[in-house]
């Protein structure tokens, strides 16, 4: 720490806040290249977190954290939070298994007040907080950072509206690094922001409200005309309409204006709205200029100014699904491509370069995004929406109600299916067969290579019926592409032949189950399909063969081996065919934690040695 001589002096923001005010410069400087060397040496999250480093300082300047609660929408950004708060020592093992988590995280640190991973939910939690707090007359302070992309969730304006009519005492902080910093966003402007969050006008707001209360018409006047008057200046009426009291454009740069509106915000009343402008990236001129390029890092010399390229010579899930989808558009006029706000992790740059017309970005709304697929479908228009699995979870709701139901022409494009690795439990996909199994109208495929994810995306897309196709993160196995034709629906591919037991895989585990074969001289069966599940096939096996195994990326519960346990128990209930024990290998009933997403795999006993051991151990018994 010789490079960084005030950072050093920071263990908590109790240290921080014993600074001189004219120190925080320097220390943002220092903690915004401790921030670049930790990240270069780790990977992780760098783009954000270099935007934010003067709103943490200001904010743990400030307020009296953890007391007053600070909550960090997504944490992309909380990298800095997280070196302020004592876990500077630790950075090296963020997003490592068994190390620091890549999001605020409660288990973690008093100073996480909020675990998040998706965005979009600090406005909620906030106000959840501070409403509490307020019934306990505990005088503590509540903060909410979000980004001006989360805050184009729905979920985020439902908090806003609602926040606004509570009238409780919170403080809301737009981080808004999309533009750059106009000229409205000067002297002139932070001299505004103090002015309006300053006691002499706060006073006079207030007082000017307790002597118009009995005059209705003058009070609604006035009220429209200040709102005007700063949406002139600022462009802050929306949020006004809501309830809130705006503040901003301010410079996110200038840690001492923030402390000044900070420490002005923090004793005003109601609830209260902070625009923050800043850039992201700041300080580092290859991040401020690729901002997207570098949001999320792998390690890389910092002084290079470029990141390596992939060493991998196969294509990626993602990059199979963007390619199809370009072959399918040049046939298919009618194609439209749909993504929340994922453009570039589900591997769509490309599409929306070629066909930017059919190409819709819907910012982070994944609810609207379905719905949206589904009065495109109605439309006579065949949508495909582009979606993380663990994304597609907040918008069960539509799928069931607004795709399923009417049985609508909606392929759903599900990347990030199974371990996704060093974003920890929220983002792992662990879920989606479960919860899409039990909807009727909807076909889930299940590909093993990138050959057959091509092909099930093309038979998911003339299918005229709802249909998903889900595929993990990562690179495939290297397979040669065939050209593309519709797969018959429901029927699995035997793809070894052998003794006893019959490994049936549903997924890109497929390799690791014909190694756990080859072991045990068993049979292995490429089911493809979870839903509908080839009955057939599972009967003839169970007939031939001791003991059957399923093998899925998914949980167990509800998951693909659930669905074979029914159609086993159906064959001796209604059939009277003997069935053979089933082992159901898969997601143990726990999140799963970060790590990379071989050593994840090997934890859960789900690589080829620990299907292997597991089959093996069961056979014994």
């Amino acid at each position: 720490m010789q490079n960084y001589p005030i950072l050093a002096l920071i263990n908590t923001p109790d240290d921080l806040r014993l600074l001189n005010r004219d120190q925080l410069p320097a220390l943002c400087d220092e903690l915004r290249q401790f921030l670049l060397e930790s990240v270069s040496r780790t990977s992780g999250h760098l783009a954000s977190g270099l935007g934010t480093v003067e709103l943490t300082v200001a904010l743990h300047y400030v307020y009296q954290t953890p007391f007053d609660q600070l909550i960090w929408d997504v944490g992309h950004q909380a990298y800095p939070h997280k070196i302020l708060t004592g876990r500077r020592n630790k950075m090296h093992t963020i997003r490592q298994k068994g190390g620091l988590h890549p999001f605020p995280w409660r288990e973690e640190s008093e100073y996480d007040v909020l675990s998040v991973g998706h965005s979009s939910t600090s406005i909620s939690a906030g106000l959840g907080i501070a409403i509490a707090a307020e019934k306990e007359n505990a005088n503590r302070k509540t903060v909410c950072v979000i980004g001006d992309g989360a805050i184009t969730a729905g979920m985020a304006f439902e908090a806003l509206n609602h926040a606004g009519a509570m009238h409780t005492d919170m403080l809301v902080i737009l981080n808004d690094n999309e533009m750059s910093i106009s000229e409205n966003v000067g002297a002139l402007n932070n001299h505004l922001a103090r002015l309006l969050s300053g006691s002499f006008y706060s006073s006079i707001r207030e007082g000017s409200k307790k002597i118009l209360e009995n005059l209705p018409p003058i009070k609604e006047f006035m009220k429209k005309t200040e709102e005007h008057v700063k949406g002139f200046v600022s462009g802050g009426t929306l949020f006004e309409e809501l309830g809130f009291n705006y503040i901003g454009p301010i410079d996110g740069h200038n840690v001492d204006e923030l402390v000044s509106t900070l420490k002005n915000m923090r004793n005003l009343k109601g609830p209260q709205f902070l625009h923050v402008m800043t850039k992201k990236g700041k300080g580092y001129a290859p991040a401020e200029n690729d901002p997207i390029g570098f949001h999320g890092v792998p390690k890389f010399d910092p002084t290079l100014g470029t990141l390596p390229k992939s060493k991998a010579n196969i294509a990626s899930y993602s990059t199979i699904f963007g390619d199809w989808l370009c072959e399918m558009a040049a046939q298919d006029t009618k194609l439209i491509g749909i993504t929340p706000a994922m453009r570039e992790g589900s591997g769509m740059v490309e599409f929306s370069n070629r066909f930017p017309e059919r190409y819709f970005d819907v910012a982070i709304a994944e609810q609207h995004a379905v719905t949206f697929a589904a009065g495109l479908a109605i439309g006579g228009y065949k949508p495909v929406v582009a979606i993380y699995s663990t994304f597609l979870q907040r918008a069960y709701d539509q799928l069931i109600h607004d795709v399923a139901i009417p049985n609508l022409p909606v392929l759903f494009a599900i990347d990030r299916a199974g371990v996704v690795g060093a974003d920890g439990q929220t983002h792992q996909g662990a879920f989606d067969i479960s919860f899409m199994r039990c909807i009727p109208n909807l076909v889930i495929m299940t590909p093993s290579d990138e050959n057959e994810c091509r092909q099930m995306l093309y038979t998911g897309y003339h299918l005229n019926a709802p249909a998903a196709v889900r595929y993990p993160r990562g690179s495939g196995i290297g397979c040669e592409l065939q050209p593309l034709n519709s797969l018959p629906i429901g029927k699995a591919n035997k793809v070894r032949d052998g003794k006893n037991i019959a490994i049936l895989n549903f997924g890109t585990l497929l390799p690791q189950a014909l190694a756990a074969a080859e072991k045990l001289n068993a049979s292995v069966i490429d089911m493809r399909f979870v839903k509908p599940l080839d009955q057939a096939c599972i009967a003839e096996a169970a007939q031939q063969h001791d003991m059957l195994v399923s093998l899925e990326d998914n949980a167990i519960q509800g998951g693909a081996g659930s669905a074979v346990a029914e159609t086993l128990n159906h064959l001796a209930l209604r059939e009277k065919i003997t069935i053979p024990p089933l082992l159901q290998l898969g997601f143990p009933d726990h999140f799963i934690a970060q790590g990379e997403q071989a050593e994840v795999l090997a934890e859960l006993q789900l690589d080829a040695a620990g299907i292997a051991q597991q089959i093996s151990a069961f056979w014994q018994q």
